[in-house]
Parts: structure tokens; C-alpha cells; sequence
């Protein structure tokens, strides 16, 4: 039995109801339906309604013949493509045919009908319809498979694009980790190394209390260095592994800011940066003290950084919509547009930005954190005339 998908649906116009009969016992068969009209009209109509696999039409109806159904059918996109057989009781003469071969037919049959030939030629319409719908399924499913290839060799394209960036950042990673980490086991080695040739001397002098002092305050610069390069790549692997901690307890923000800042004054005097502070009195909220002092932190230290040693100004205010806002601002180098965006992400340092020491890693760690305050790290900037960081948080994100 013919498979549902290939039905094939067969219209008989006839306007005599026994040669409409007699049809219907010819044709039925599995796999065929079979609509009879005893008109043009109705057949126009079963024709608007219905796909068929070929029409068979008597020629000579009252009103609109079989001639006259037949090229309205060729004069329509819908119809144009069925086969018509035309049915008469006329004679065989050559311009009865060609007049139906003119008006769109494929075949004539005369009556009386001859079963076998009226069942034959019906069997090859609609083999051939069947055929051409399974043909057009297959074609179908070939353009969807094709199209899935291309998404599939797209996904592929982007699958190898994102590989070969992953490895050129692990490289790139893995090389500036191993200058960073030198820089500060270099220095610490040659101390120690220039500290034994001393004591091999018995040049004891060299051990002074000042010098002594001085020696130590270096080691400890070059041993917090080396534990900052350490805490941000743990930090960044916490962040992968979706495990960065975040413990918020109640505190004021603005007491905050200003113990940061007076931590870094000694290093903004260095760097000629002068510091202006400006805010809007104790601001209380809900935070990770530790993680929101990590954030400030590298952000001053790229206004240093950065700044020329041009003056920074920061400033702490309470939002209209009611978050939190840390403003740090320097008049330094600035960031081109192109570059706004790819700051936040891991290992990317603009080139063309003056100094680019660190792993380029602070503004990805300290973003990250923002975000698990539910908050926002903005930035505004323009190159040449300095930058704009914003660090909004909500003040009850963390109850």
C-alpha cells in the first residue's frame, strides 16, 4: 500500500452522472481519492482547494467546456503543472486533438472507454506524480541537510577560531607569567646573592640598621608582588570554576575608600599623581569588604599606572536610583574606543598605553567581582584626555 505521504488525489468533470459512475468504479484503488464535479465552476472550485495528480475532462459540458476549463487551468500558477486527459465521444479527427493539445492537454481518450487503457494511462500519472513528490522531499531534505552542514562547519569554523585564540592566550599567558614571576625572583636572588658575597667578605658594615632596614622593606616589596601575581591568577581560575567567593557583611563604604587611599599615598606621591578625594558622607551597605578593596586597589593602581602623573580624583556618592557609586578619574593617556570593551577581558593589555606591566588580568578579576555584587563596572574614556571608571553596586544586593 502506497505510502500516506504519496496519496494521489484524481478530478473527473463530467456532466453526465453515469459517466461520472462509471469512472469512480474504474478508478478507486489504494492510494487514490477520487472528487467528481458535473461543471467548470465546480471543478474550479475542488481545483482551488485540493492538489491533484491529474484531471480528467469531458470535452463537450454546457456552459464552460472542457476546452475552456483546460486553459483557464494552463492560465494558473496553481493548476498549470496537472496533467489533463481529455475524454470525448467526438470523433478522431486531427484538429479535434490538436485543438486539445492546444488548450493544454496531454492525452485523449474516446468513448466508449477502454478499461485497461483508461487504468494504464491513470497508473502512469501517477507514478509520475508520486515520483516527482518524492523527488521534491528528497531535494528538500537535501537543502536542510546542506544547510545544517554549513551551521555545523560554521560552529566548526568558530569552534577552531575559539581553540586557536584559547592557545595563543595560554601561550601569550604563559609568557608573560614567566617575566613577571622573574622580575621579582631575579631582584630577590641578586640581593641574596650580592648579601652572601658581603658576609664572604666579612664587610659587616654593609649590614647597617638603616641599610638593614632598607634591604628588608625591598625584600618585602618583591615578596608582595610575587603573592599579588600568585592571588590573581587563582583568582582568575576561581572565576572559571565559578567558586569566587564572595562573603558581604555590613560596612561603610566611604570609611573604606578613604583607608585605601591613604595606603596608597605614599606610592601616588611617588608617581606625582596627587589625590583628591570628594564624597557624600558615610555610606552603609552590604559587601565583600576584602573583594571591593581588591577592586579599588587595581583601579588606583592603573590611574598611577596610567596617569602621567597627572592628579586622580575620587569620589564616593549614593546614585538617584540608589546604588552606590566609586568614581575614579585620571587625566592620563586614555583608551581608544576599539579598546573599551577588551580591557575587561582576561589577559588583554592595550598596546600604545604606555607601561604594560601585569598580566592583564585586573580589570577582568575586579569586573567579575562587581558582577557577583550584582553590580556594574563602567568606563568612560577618551584618548589622550584620561578615564572615567565607575563602580556601581547596590547597596542591599547582598542581603
Amino acid at each position: 500500500m502506497p505510502d500516506q505521504t504519496d496519496e494521489a488525489n484524481l478530478l473527473v468533470v463530467d456532466d453526465v452522472p453515469e459517466n461520472l459512475q462509471a469512472l469512480k468504479a474504474l478508478l478507486q484503488a489504494p492510494g487514490m481519492r477520487v472528487f467528481f464535479a458535473s461543471s467548470g465552476e465546480q471543478a474550479l472550485e475542488l481545483l482551488l482547494a485540493h492538489e491533484f495528480a491529474l484531471a480528467i475532462l469531458d470535452v463537450q459540458m454546457p456552459g464552460m467546456d472542457g476546452f475552456q476549463l483546460a486553459e483557464l487551468m494552463r492560465g494558473t500558477e496553481r493548476t498549470k503543472q496537472i496533467p489533463i486527459v481529455f475524454v470525448s465521444a467526438a470523433g478522431r479527427e486531427l484538429n479535434y486533438a490538436f485543438k486539445g493539445y492546444e488548450s493544454g492537454a496531454v492525452d485523449f481518450m474516446h468513448k466508449p472507454l477502454d478499461t485497461h487503457a483508461v487504468r494504464s494511462k491513470v497508473s502512469v500519472f501517477v507514478d509520475l506524480y508520486r515520483n516527482r513528490k518524492r523527488l521534491a522531499r528528497q531535494v528538500d531534505a537535501l537543502r536542510k541537510s546542506r544547510l545544517e552542514q554549513e551551521l555545523l562547519l560554521d560552529e566548526l569554523r568558530n569552534t577552531k577560531s575559539e581553540l586557536e585564540h584559547a592557545v595563543r592566550m595560554r601561550d601569550d599567558f604563559m609568557s608573560i607569567v614567566s617575566h613577571e614571576l622573574k622580575t621579582p625572583l631575579n631582584t630577590l636572588i641578586l640581593e641574596v646573592q650580592l648579601r652572601k658575597l658581603q658576609l664572604q667578605r666579612g664587610n659587616l658594615a654593609a649590614f647597617g640598621e638603616e641599610r638593614l632596614g632598607q634591604m628588608v622593606d625591598k625584600d618585602e616589596r618583591q615578596i608582595h608582588s610575587l603573592i599579588r601575581l600568585i592571588d590573581d591568577m587563582l583568582d582568575v581560575s576561581r572565576i572559571r570554576t565559578g567558586k569566587l567567593s564572595i562573603r558581604p557583611s555590613s560596612f561603610d563604604l566611604t570609611q573604606l575608600v578613604a583607608n585605601v587611599l591613604e595606603s596608597f599615598g605614599a606610592q601616588m606621591e611617588s608617581s606625582g599623581c596627587e589625590l583628591h578625594f570628594d564624597s557624600c558622607g558615610a555610606l552603609f551597605g552590604h559587601w565583600d569588604e576584602f573583594r571591593i578593596e581588591q577592586v579599588l586597589a587595581n583601579l588606583l593602581t592603573n590611574a598611577m599606572r596610567y596617569g602621567a602623573g597627572k592628579p586622580v580624583q575620587v569620589s564616593v556618592r549614593l546614585l538617584e536610583g540608589g546604588e552606590a557609586c566609586i568614581a575614579v578619574r585620571d587625566q592620563g593617556v586614555g583608551i581608544e574606543d576599539k579598546n573599551l570593551q577588551r580591557i575587561f577581558c582576561q589577559f588583554e593589555r592595550v598596546e600604545g598605553a604606555g607601561t604594560s606591566a601585569g598580566l592583564g588580568l585586573g580589570l577582568f578579576i575586579s569586573e567579575q567581582i562587581v558582577k557577583a555584587h550584582g553590580g556594574q563596572l563602567l568606563v568612560e574614556s577618551e584618548q589622550g584626555r584620561g578615564s572615567l571608571f565607575s563602580l556601581i553596586l547596590p547597596t542591599n544586593a547582598m542581603d
